[in-house]
């Protein structure tokens, strides 16, 4: 066994029952780390181009890295992996919580489902034991009452990611849910799972991940925290989480506002309910990932005003406060956090379903959609209301909601008038909540236009696009948070060492970056295996400012995406019009098989 690893995949396929386990050569895990990385190479080998993402031959796997469940602070990530039904190119979401360390101390670095069941089941992996367990009792339950009616079952140690009513009935913005309110929520893959009518994955083991210097590795946590406890980062983000910055965003030109045509400081002056001590004085208690030092997420007070969520529901975060806030013209706090809790009930994309009301509301304003097709609510903008009925609807695909519940994109096809001039999205993927034209601090430097077309998972804020992007990827894959690389301790140093010190290779940083680029290039392989050429993406004209807003922080800019494309395709050795990673790159990069089939011998 290799230190870092379980050294075991699990091959789930629903059709028949089957199920078999694989150790993967010490090469993979070398070479592609885990998490995405892992995933993407395993689906490019296990399917053919082509698949329908919500067909028998589509692959959803769950996937973790060799520092989820060590002693590495922030080491809690998973990844869930597909072909997207969104976008009909390479989906991934990434997912915090403690389902990624539970599944490995259940035997396993990651489990991979294909086919389809006869009928609504679950797996159950205890302690290295995995069986499928019929379903039909958990079937059209929120996600809430699975994980407790699974816990019941299996016990409070069991760990559960699920999907909800969203999930089951295919909406395309549909996400898996774990620890009640962590969401692996991006590229649709709630649909793929609910497709396979596979309703939960539960973990349950006493496994240890082995770690090749555990003293190593215990030393450089403590030093790690206590770097990041003399800095005011850790403070600030257990106390507020992503939602510190929330009002100063929508006001600074960061956060797009009225389905990214308005300016917050005219179209929402009033951003009160924003406030980070507005939202903190809603929280009850804090909580966090496993074994994260920041513990970052807020529990909510009982709602006491007009919408009756209950207490212990999760703070809403900046996306999400985005999304059914400064996106939506909505300025109350309760609305929003009565969003979040139905999406996480029903398994829903929080950036996503704002976007798609938020367009809805563009498309009621002029006219494209009346009260007769909204099932009689007023989509107008800021009409909190109106919002928290509509987003129901799309929940359960009921009325109107049923004709948004897979997208902007599709919503626009369905209601046509022009309703497209006002469907904001990238390749069928609503963009997260930071708009490419403002230098968001933590991505500085990093040029985010290019990243929402360019990144195999179009509209992902997280993401980067160039050689800027190689450590993203390995911190993704390796199972850490994201926020462990940007205003914390030394991210060069201690990726470094918790890499060493967990898997006893002693690699450098450029080693590690090169199993970045590496990655990178596999994710882009498969899209381009789909069709999919991120160039002939189109980018709406609000995403980059064409053309300039006239009023605000924003005024007269404009993002040059052809300039970044160009700079960062040669910087990738990728060529500037196709997209096609060179001959001599994917062989520098081990990727011998791929050259062959992109570069077949004349």
């Amino acid at each position: 066994m290799t230190a870092g690893y379980m050294g075991k995949l699990l091959f789930v396929d629903l059709s028949t029952g089957e199920m078999k386990e694989e150790t993967p050569d010490q090469s993979l895990y070398r070479d592609f780390i885990g998490g995405y990385g892992l995933g993407a190479r395993v689906l490019y080998r296990h399917q053919k181009g082509g698949v329908d993402p919500l067909g028998v031959e589509n692959t959803l796997g769950l996937v973790t890295g060799p520092l989820t469940g060590t002693p590495a602070p922030f080491g809690c990530r998973y990844a869930a992996v597909a072909k997207s039904p969104l976008t009909g190119g390479w989906g991934d979401a990434n997912c915090g919580g403690d389902f990624g360390p539970n599944l490995r101390f259940a035997g396993y670095d990651g489990v991979f489902f294909s086919g389809i069941s006869e009928k609504p089941v679950y797996l159950f992996i205890d302690n290295g034991k995995a069986r499928l367990r019929e379903a039909a009792h958990l079937w059209g339950k929120v996600t809430f009452e699975t994980d407790d009616r699974l816990q019941d079952e299996h016990g409070k140690a069991a760990k559960v990611v699920s999907i909800g009513p969203a999930g089951e009935k295919l909406s395309l913005v549909s996400c898996l849910m774990n620890n009640r309110v962590d969401a692996a929520g991006r590229s649709g893959l709630g649909a793929v799972m609910g497709s396979k009518k596979l309703k939960a994955v539960v973990v349950k083991g006493e496994g240890k991940v082995p770690v090749a210097d555990i003293k190593a590795a215990d030393d450089l946590r403590k030093e790690h925290i206590a770097e990041m406890k003399a800095r005011p980062f850790l403070e600030d983000f257990h106390r507020y989480g992503t939602s510190s910055h929330t009002a100063e965003s929508a006001h600074s030109g960061d956060t797009p506002v009225k389905n990214w045509g308005g300016v917050g400081v005219i179209d929402l002056p009033d951003v009160s309910a924003l406030e980070k001590e507005v939202t903190d004085a809603m929280v009850e208690s804090r909580t966090g990932c496993w074994r994260c030092p920041a513990a970052c997420k807020g529990r909510l007070k009982e709602g006491a005003g007009e919408y009756k969520y209950p207490a212990g529901i999760h703070r809403p975060e900046y996306e999400t406060q985005a999304a059914f806030g400064t996106i939506c013209l909505n300025n109350n706090s309760e609305a929003i956090a009565m969003a979040g809790y139905i999406c996480d009930g029903y398994g829903l994309d929080t950036i996503s379903t704002g976007t798609i009301i938020a367009f809805a509301m563009e498309c009621y304003e002029h006219g494209l959609i009346t009260k007769a097709d909204t099932d009689g609510l007023e989509l107008t903008w800021g009409n909190h209301q109106a919002m928290i009925a509509m987003l129901e609807k799309i929940a359960r695909r009921e009325g109107f909601g049923d004709v948004l519940a897979d997208g902007v994109k599709v919503a626009a096809e369905k209601i046509g008038k022009g309703a497209e001039e006002y469907a904001v999205h990238i390749g069928g993927q609503e963009l997260g909540m930071h708009d490419p034209r403002f230098d968001f601090p933590p991505f500085a430097g990093i040029p985010a236009a290019a990243r929402y077309q360019m990144d195999a998972t179009p509209g992902r804020h997280t993401a980067g696009f160039g050689p800027s992007q190689f450590q993203g990827y390995v911190v993704n894959a390796s199972g850490l948070c994201l926020h462990s690389n940007l205003a914390v301790a030394d991210p060069n140093k201690y990726l470094v060492a918790f890499m060493s010190a967990v898997t006893g290779w002693d690699r450098s940083l450029n080693e590690l970056l090169e199993c970045g680029e590496r990655i990178g290039n596999m994710r882009h392989v498969f899209n381009l295996r789909e069709g999919i050429n991120p160039l002939e993406l189109k980018v709406h004209g609000r995403i980059i400012g064409r053309p300039p807003q006239k009023e605000g922080p924003l005024a007269g800019v404009s993002a040059d995406i052809k300039a970044q494309d160009y700079w960062n395709l040669g910087a990738l050795d990728w060529d500037r019009q196709t997209t096609k990673p060179s001959q001599r790159k994917l062989l520098e990069l081990g990727l011998d098989d791929i050259a062959r089939e992109l570069w077949p011998p004349k």
